[in-house]
């Protein structure tokens, strides 16, 4: 794909040298910094790098509201699970239930690292079925206990789901060709007063400084937004963390 690239950034420039030269005879030299070639170029550079940008701030901002979502939707699926198991045989419950605290501790303080490395422990797999194993061999004495297992089976299958979503969440990186235009894009846009053939002097630097920090802030924040579980937008573990201290108060 790089191969592609260069072929068709090479193929543009050389239609440009082509049409430069075909034409010459009926176009005027322009060599003014603020001239219509560098305006016209100028102006499409700005472009490019705003849509470049809004994709690269848009698309993990998306994938980390919707990894919100499913935390808190996977954290209130334990919760309901715990909540459901009370009506179980005392042995049961009391299994079922440290099985959700281990399982839900061992996502904060365990999984959680690794999210942020862009993937999940198989390890957190292997506790839920554990729980869906025990569950699955409780009889049904009674409608309550049948009940209250049929009804905690199905909050962890939600548990299921929503940690697969996580799971898919994590592996969700922006495409290196977004990341590469946006540094490839901003530092053009940094050097261009100056291949435009000015020279800037006095106050005329300070806007160029202000552009030169405000754009090296934005591809920083593209970089730092790039993983939805690490970076300054990171989602925490700490719905998981609170829903421990929600077991403790639930009978």
């Amino acid at each position: 794909m790089f191969i592609e690239w260069i072929l068709a950034a090479g193929l543009a420039v050389l239609l440009v040298v082509l049409v430069a030269r075909f034409t010459k005879k009926w176009t005027k030299e322009d060599g003014e910094p603020e001239g219509p070639t560098a305006a016209h170029s100028g102006g499409i550079l700005s472009a490019l790098f705003l849509l470049v940008f809004a994709i690269a701030i848009i698309v993990p901002w998306t994938a980390a509201d919707t990894a919100r979502h499913n935390t808190y939707a996977e954290v209130q699926s334990l919760n309901e699970a715990y909540w459901r198991a009370a009506a179980l045989p005392p042995a049961d419950r009391q299994a079922v239930r440290a099985g959700l605290v281990d399982y839900t501790r061992f996502v904060a303080d365990k999984e959680w690292p690794s999210m942020a490395a862009g993937g999940e422990l198989p390890e957190g797999w292997q506790r839920l079925d554990a729980i869906r194993i025990r569950l699955t061999a409780i009889p049904s004495t009674n409608d309550e206990v049948k009940t209250a297992r049929d009804d905690t089976i199905e909050r962890l299958r939600e548990v299921y789901a929503a940690r697969r979503e996580r799971a898919t969440e994590a592996g969700a990186v922006l495409p290196p060709a977004v990341l590469f235009f946006t540094v490839t894009i901003g530092l053009v846009m940094l050097v261009f007063p100056f291949l435009a053939g000015a020279r800037p002097k006095g106050m005329a630097r300070l806007p160029l400084l202000v552009m030169a920090a405000v754009l090296g802030l934005c591809v920083l924040i593209v970089f730092d937004l790039d993983n939805v579980f690490s970076g300054g937008l990171a989602v925490g573990s700490d719905a998981y963390q609170g829903a421990i201290s929600d077991f403790q108060r639930i009978p």
